[in-house]
């Protein structure tokens, strides 16, 4: 056996223990037809009402939305995973930043939209009912994983659109990514059905599942979106 099939087998056989052998032989399958046409199986997921385990920050960090000021500062940070270009686009949009910092430092956020959004490539939107927030691009800081940061940003910012007349946040996991899959259901979050999808002939094809009716959850093949402002609530 060679040093890479090796690793391979390892690799294989860590993720059978951390999450189970269905999600290993789910990871395979996966891997198997993406090796002849991009597939990819978006889990949606719904949260309601934060739990109140995820309502306590930790000093000395601070959760709050970020201005467009603070933002456009960050987003010449590498560290952040931001660039001028894509805070400039999303703002422009009308979308807001839920973030937590330390000091001065951006260690955790995820973005908010009220319009769809491109997801997994710009011409393809993801619609959702006009009654929910979708999240978008969460991030954690590598030094900062493992301390819930991310759960509690992502509470505190339920509990502000919810406040505000939302009916909650949705969001889209990777069937793949176990481990947000895992995260997002401790603090709360429920899967609601599936969006496949698959490219073929250049073109993308798309797929919902009936139980993503009821949150208007879809992807359309379409152009870029209209730059409008935020909605009142």
């Amino acid at each position: 056996m060679s040093i890479t099939e090796q690793s391979l087998v390892q690799k294989a056989l860590r993720r059978v223990r951390s999450h189970g052998a269905a999600a290993a032989l789910h990871f395979a399958w996966l891997k198997l037809i993406n090796l002849i046409v991009p597939f990819k199986i978006l889990r949606g997921m719904y949260m309601g009402v934060p739990r109140q385990a995820f309502l306590s920050c930790p000093p000395p960090y601070e959760p709050g939305l970020l201005s467009a000021q603070t933002l456009t500062r960050l987003a010449h940070d590498p560290a952040t995973e931001l660039t001028p270009h894509f805070v400039r686009d999303a703002l422009a949009a009308g979308d807001q930043c839920y973030g937590m910092r330390h000091g001065e430092r951006l260690i955790a956020y995820g973005w908010y939209s009220t319009r769809p959004t491109p997801t997994v490539s710009p011409e393809l939107l993801l619609h959702f009912g006009p009654e929910y927030v979708y999240m978008y691009k969460g991030f954690t800081a590598d030094r900062y994983r493992g301390r819930r940061l991310h759960a509690i940003a992502k509470s505190y910012a339920l509990r502000h659109f919810v406040n505000r007349g939302y009916h909650g946040v949705v969001s889209y996991i990777e069937s793949t990514n176990f481990r947000s899959l895992r995260s997002n259901a401790r603090m709360g979050g429920a899967k609601f059905g599936s969006i496949y999808l698959v490219r073929l002939f250049g073109r993308w094809f798309t797929l919902a599942t009936p139980a993503c009716k009821r949150f208007g959850f879809r992807i359309e093949v379409a152009g870029p979106r209209v730059s409008t402002p935020l909605p009142a609530r």
